[in-house]
């Protein structure tokens, strides 16, 4: 298939060949769905900590004796029914990730992918000429581009001065080809790559591909 491709001036300029044989596979739901699960849980740092009745400080002393005080029975101040006492049952550090198979992962990638070119929902764009990092200059490009709001402008490699120029504007959000996955592929409402980016990206899934054992 063809991709038109964009210049800096919002202006086409040419055209780029995409094998479109690349991401054709059959779409699952239930695999999306798998592999987006995992990639949200692996957010998840799992450092959360509560202290149970044996890690608080205190409570050494029984509060008042057993009997013939008209109260309740009471062994420790640091009991859960206290103030300032341990925590039943509370979240301790865990791991939260989930492991799924590669050849699942990389299917998901290639779904994900053609939802977006069936969308008609990529862009290929030229790289991004700035003279200054500043923000106004490439906010100007992204305009040019009508680059809708949840976007993501992918690059083969980030820059110093376009991700100090890029990272501050709330739209379009600036990433590596290298790290594109999934999750961003389905949450992002356009994806917009440059020529380099998307070689870079045929290479990747071709390897997918060739991995593949014939049907």
């Amino acid at each position: 298939m063809e991709l038109k491709v964009l210049n800096n001036k919002g202006a086409e300029n040419g055209s780029v060949q995409f094998d479109e044989n690349l991401v054709t596979t059959k779409a699952s739901k239930a695999v999306l769905h798998e592999v987006v699960l995992a990639y949200q849980a692996a957010q998840r740092e799992g450092t959360h900590q509560t202290k149970t009745r044996s890690q608080v400080s205190g409570g050494g002393l029984k509060p008042w004796k057993q009997k013939g005080t008209g109260r309740a029975r009471s062994g420790s101040t640091r009991s859960p029914l206290w103030r300032h006492g341990g925590i039943i049952f509370g979240p301790n550090p865990r791991d939260y990730s989930i492991s799924i198979p590669k050849k699942k992962k990389q299917l998901a990638f290639r779904m994900a992918l053609k939802g977006l070119i069936d969308d008609n929902r990529i862009q290929v764009v030229e790289p991004i000429e700035i003279s200054e990092a500043k923000t106004k200059h490439v906010a100007a490009i992204y305009s040019k581009w009508q680059a809708p709001t949840n976007s993501l402008f992918v690059v083969d490699k980030i820059t110093p001065d376009l991700n100090k120029a890029a990272r501050n504007i709330p739209n379009v959000r600036l990433m590596d080809v290298a790290t594109l996955n999934t999750y961003d592929c389905l949450k992002t409402r356009r994806l917009f790559l440059t020529k380099t980016a998307l070689e870079t990206l045929t290479s990747r899934i071709s390897k997918f591909t060739s991995t593949e054992k014939p049907s």
